[in-house]
């Protein structure tokens, strides 16, 4: 059975008491012109306006919560346009399988990268000869800024710090978006305990490379005291990283460590990503279900000309899920390190181009490095792609970056849309027409 990532607010909700009064969140639109203040109107329906998503052009957007017993009043106030519940949205996790474990290959071994120094696990890993990472650095390494909708991004981790700009934490309203602030404050002994690797309950593997070195085995433990999804946005814009090296990387926090998060806060991470600059936006999250300020806030991004790169998800079904299923978004399907797709990748209408997305090593909090498996791991490498073609034409539009990126190797599944991403045919195509 297909797990569901979400919990659809009005449908399924948890009810509880707050002086007597069942509450929920939503996501309320007023009309351009209203009548009265956002405070006003939450005030009369008895409700508490919680945080504010949008506030110009036109753009009126709140989070508010709202008493159970007056959702339809406020719906049909003449001041609303719309009125959706947030959902509850999570980063993507996978089984934890430890026969796949292995001990990688140059293991302890660092070489030289972009001014820093990596582990060669990371630089000289078969997901980068697949996608002809090294022969595209003859086209390009990157340019603009990706905008990564994630858990956050580790900030002292010194291969990817020198390419972090300041984004923001949604999860905490604070600047930054810095991962380290969850390591800090959940799982340093754990961290820093002499294991490796460390195999989290999200079924990514852990390396220390200093260890790894050292000893002549791998012992995986499962360990329950890592939350599930610690490290995943440093991973995804490790990957953005390692493909386009020369790309600023704008962290947005909108999920905890846990892998938990708000469809609001992502709302809100879209409207500042393109509000601060980013001409490539990377998402690799999904939700079942299209809300329109979701819809909404990916066509606000569009028109500006901004990329959106979403994962296609990790059912193993031929489904549509969003922000990928967004006809302006490049939903991104995983491949295996042969060119068939992965086992529990979706695939189908929602799909345009694949990327791998099997035992694919990046950036972990605290000088660390992670392998992991899932179609979380396949859009950064497409968004780093995106950077790519962003240096070779710093005027390129969408319909541009698509037309070049489906210049894509043949794959031996159905339902991965173009292909499988070859940065050297997208980055020759880019530069011809």
């Amino acid at each position: 059975m297909r797990r569901h990532n979400i919990a659809i607010a009005g449908l399924l909700t948890l009810l509880f008491v707050v002086a007597g009064t069942a509450r929920d969140r939503y996501v309320v639109r007023t009309v351009p012109a209203p009548s009265k203040s956002i405070w006003n109107l939450a005030s009369q329906y008895g409700s508490t306006v919680e945080k504010t998503l949008k506030n110009s052009g036109g753009d009126h957007v709140y989070v508010l919560s709202v008493p159970l017993e007056s959702v339809e009043s406020l719906k049909n106030d003449n001041d609303v346009q719309t009125a959706e519940p947030d959902l509850d949205v999570s980063v993507p996790r996978l089984t934890a399988q430890t026969d796949r474990v292995s001990r990688p290959q140059n293991a302890g071994q660092y070489v030289s990268f972009f001014g820093t120094s990596a582990w060669s696990p990371y630089v000289d890993q078969p997901a980068a000869s697949i996608i002809r990472i090294g022969e595209s650095r003859g086209y390009a390494t990157g340019a603009g800024i990706v905008a990564v909708i994630d858990t956050g991004a580790d900030i002292s981790h010194p291969v990817l710090s020198p390419a972090l700009i300041s984004g923001w934490d949604f999860t905490r309203n604070i600047p930054g978006g810095d991962e380290g602030a969850d390591v800090n404050q959940e799982v340093t002994p754990i961290l820093d305990q002499e294991v490796t690797p460390i195999l989290d309950s999200n079924g990514t593997i852990i390396f220390d490379p200093e260890i790894v070195w050292e000893r002549q085995e791998v012992t995986p433990i499962l360990d329950s005291r890592i939350p599930a999804a610690l490290g995943h946005g440093t991973m995804t814009a490790g990957i953005i990283h390692l493909v386009a090296p020369t790309t600023w990387i704008m962290p947005l926090k909108a999920f905890r460590s846990d892998g938990t998060g708000s469809l609001s806060d992502v709302i809100a991470a879209i409207y500042w990503a393109v509000d601060h600059g980013a001409g490539i936006i990377s998402m690799s999250f999904d939700v079942d279900v299209s809300i329109e300020e979701l819809k909404k806030a990916i066509n606000y991004a569009n028109s500006r000309q901004v990329i959106l790169v979403a994962s296609a998800g990790n059912y193993g079904e031929p489904v549509v899920v969003y922000p990928a299923g967004y006809n302006q978004v490049i939903g991104v399907a995983s491949t295996t390190n042969s060119d068939a797709r992965s086992s529990f990748s979706n695939y189908g209408s929602a799909v345009m181009l694949a990327a791998p997305g099997e035992a694919i090593v990046s950036t972990y909090p605290h000088n660390r490095y992670a392998m992991g498996w899932g179609t979380s791991f396949s859009a950064p490498m497409v968004a780093g792609a995106a950077a790519l073609l962003l240096q070779l034409d710093g005027q390129i539009n969408s319909q541009k970056v698509t037309q070049s990126l489906n210049q894509a190797a043949p794959v031996f599944s159905p339902g991965l849309g173009a292909g499988r991403l070859d940065l050297v045919r997208a980055c020759v195509y880019a530069s011809t027409h």
